[in-house]
C-alpha cells in the first residue's frame, strides 16, 4: 500500500509509529519552579551527537488539563532535566507515569518510586533506573503542526553528566542484557532489548 501523509491512510490506526521502531524511551524527571516533581515517558526521543553528547525529546499536543505538558513547561522554566533509562523490570511503573493526571500530581509518588539526588541539575533521578543522563536545555525548536488545537515542539538537551549502575557494567562495558531496556513500537506495543550480536564495520 501507499498513502500520502496529508490524506487518510485507510487503516484502523495510524501506522506511522510502527514504521520507525524500536524507539528508545526517555523517562524524564523534571521539577516545576514551585517544587512539584514530574516524571513522564517519551518515545519520540534519541541521542543526537556524542561530542558533546546531545539528546532530543519531541512533544506533541497539550496537557489534558490545559497548557503545555508538564515536562516541556518545567524544562523551559528551569533549564534542566534528567533522562532515566527504563528497564523491562520497571515497565509497569513507567506506564503508570504516562497517565494524564493533574498538574500538581507527583508521578514519582504515584508510581511508588524512590529517587536519588542529581549532581549537576535540580531534578532527582529514578533510583531504580540503571542509567541516568543529567541534561540542561540547549534549544527549543518549534515544528510544523497540522492541528489547530495542538502543538509540536522539540527540546534539545546537552548531557552534562552520566550515571551508570555498577551492576550493569561488565569488563568496562555496559551489558545491556543485564538492563533489558524497554523500547516503544507502534500502537500500544513495546519490546525490550534481549538478543544482542556484534557486527564490525568493514575496512574500506
Amino acid at each position: 500500500m501507499f498513502y500520502k501523509t496529508s490524506e487518510h491512510h485507510g487503516l484502523p490506526h495510524n501506522p506511522f509509529k510502527s514504521c520507525v521502531v524500536p524507539r528508545p524511551i526517555a523517562w524524564v524527571s523534571s521539577i516545576h519552579p514551585n517544587g512539584t516533581l514530574n516524571l513522564a515517558p517519551f518515545s519520540f526521543f534519541n541521542a543526537l551527537a556524542v561530542d558533546p553528547p546531545m539528546v532530543m525529546i519531541a512533544f506533541n499536543g497539550y496537557h489534558e488539563h490545559g497548557g503545555e505538558k508538564d515536562t516541556l513547561h518545567n524544562i523551559k522554566a528551569t533549564g534542566d532535566f534528567v533522562v532515566n533509562m527504563v528497564p523491562l523490570a520497571l515497565k509497569d511503573a513507567m506506564n503508570r507515569t504516562s497517565a494524564a493526571v493533574a498538574h500538581e500530581v507527583n508521578e514519582i509518588d504515584l508510581a511508588g518510586l524512590e529517587t536519588q539526588a542529581s549532581v549537576l541539575v535540580k531534578p532527582p533521578r529514578v533510583a531504580a533506573a540503571p542509567i541516568h543522563l543529567e541534561c540542561e536545555l540547549y534549544q527549543e525548536i518549534e515544528l510544523p503542526c497540522t492541528r489547530e488545537d495542538s502543538t509540536n515542539k522539540t527540546i534539545i538537551g546537552m548531557v552534562l553528566g552520566v550515571h551508570i549502575h555498577d551492576e550493569v557494567l561488565a569488563d568496562g562495558l555496559i551489558d545491556l542484557t543485564k538492563v533489558n531496556p524497554l523500547a516503544r513500537l507502534g500502537y500500544s506495543q513495546y519490546t525490550s532489548v534481549q538478543d544482542i550480536f556484534d557486527m564490525l564495520r568493514p575496512n574500506a
